[in-house]
């Protein structure tokens, strides 16, 4: 049975994650408010931004850069984008 949650970032319901993503309160709260699709987009986006901006995720600054990135991207504020990122169509 496929679970619903409306979408913090989408503004609709949406089929929700399986499980929280991690542990406490935060990760509660995605499970209750974001849309596996969502989650789905920001496991990528954050891969690209450790990628492109070359963040160490060992220190606290960069935790907290993409903790801060996460918000605005799930909540559906303007967020740090990659340069010269174009995504791929969506060929369906």
């Amino acid at each position: 049975m496929t679970r619903i949650v409306q979408c913090r970032k989408y503004k609709t319901g949406l089929e929700g994650l399986a499980k929280a993503p991690f542990p406490g309160p935060k990760g509660q709260d995605i499970f209750d408010n974001i849309s596996a699709k969502a989650w789905q987009e920001w496991q990528e986006h954050q891969t690209r931004l450790i990628n492109e901006k070359h963040l160490n995720m060992m220190d606290m600054t960069a935790r907290k850069y993409i903790q801060e990135q996460m918000e605005k991207f799930l909540s559906g504020d303007d967020y740090d984008k990659i340069e010269g990122y174009m995504p791929a169509e969506d060929n369906k």
